[in-house]
């Protein structure tokens, strides 16, 4: 189980806990509404080299997903799930590129995988579903 990390009470806190939790949701849901697109399926296999298959299951999961983090519930799997896809998109899709965003390196990525782990760390904060539910079990903040 993972220990809870404690944050200072102030209001000002909670809001930039819950403003990178949200900027990260609303990223992902952006992102994911392009893979819905059939067209993204050509770009999958000759770029990505991915089964067709998978598109499906990784847009919803970063739609999902993105509105998990903005709500505060799930956050910690969530995270997990999405530093997954961003070590994915990292080693399998820009590492060759290298580091600069600019050459389609992976320089974002790299902001986006330190963002999810700080909110694993974190955990959902108070401005979540997951602090106004009390009986919600550790695994579900």
């Amino acid at each position: 189980m993972l220990p809870e990390t404690k944050m200072k009470g102030t209001f000002l806190h909670d809001i930039t806990h819950w403003g990178i939790r949200a900027s990260i949701g609303v990223i992902f849901i952006v992102h994911s509404l392009k893979k819905f697109d059939p067209s993204w399926e050509a770009w999958l296999v000759e770029t990505a080299g991915l089964p067709l298959e998978m598109r499906l299951p990784i847009a919803l999961a970063e739609f999902i997903g993105g509105i998990f983090l903005i709500t505060g519930i799930f956050t910690r799997i969530t995270s997990s799930v999405f530093s997954i896809i961003i070590l994915g998109a990292i080693f399998h899709i820009r590492w060759e590129n290298g580091f600069f965003v600019s050459q389609g390196g992976w320089e974002w990525d790299l902001v986006m995988l330190a963002a999810v782990l700080s909110i694993i760390a974190a955990g959902p904060g108070r401005i979540s579903i997951a602090s106004l539910i009390k009986k919600l079990p550790k695994f579900a903040q």
